[in-house]
């Protein structure tokens, strides 16, 4: 089962809402290329009916994820990592600190003031759980890097 935020989950459920609306725009498009006759060499066509594809595709995509999330509630306050927690943490061996919070998935446009890690990757997967004063264990492909929690919001 996958866990994401109210927003993310609210995110994808407007891309399902657009792609459904723009179905009958797809319907006509085929309609009007149809219309013109010859469907072999009709390149309007065949290139509505691969868009048509395509987003029947991702809708039943998008409707299988869905189905298969879990919200969770991001507002709890709690002095254990969750999906949705900000989260300040310190490199052990360089002493830099950098915000970051955990979310089900990255947003297109990635906000300045703190990063945003992947409850799948695996700096995410060390954060997931781990509580206030702990130091977690992130596999990088330059080796293991080590992270102390500062503060858990």
């Amino acid at each position: 089962m996958e866990f994401i935020t109210r927003p993310e989950r609210e995110a994808i459920e407007q891309r399902l809402a657009a792609l459904i609306a723009h179905r009958p725009v797809i319907s006509q498009r085929i309609a009007e290329a149809r219309a013109l006759g010859d469907l072999k060499e009709n390149g309007d066509y065949h290139a509505a009916r691969e868009q048509q594809g395509l987003e029947e595709a991702e809708i039943r995509r998008l409707q299988e994820r869905l189905s298969t999330v879990s919200v969770i509630d991001e507002n709890k306050t709690s002095d254990v990592v969750f999906l949705g927690s900000m989260v300040k943490m310190k490199q052990v061996d360089t002493d830099d600190v950098d915000m970051y919070r955990l979310v089900g998935e990255a947003s297109t446009s990635p906000p300045l003031d703190y990063t945003e890690v992947t409850s799948t990757s695996p700096m995410g997967e060390a954060l997931m759980k781990a509580r206030k004063g702990e130091v977690i264990r992130v596999n990088t492909p330059r080796g293991v890097r080590r992270f102390e929690i500062l503060d858990i919001q």
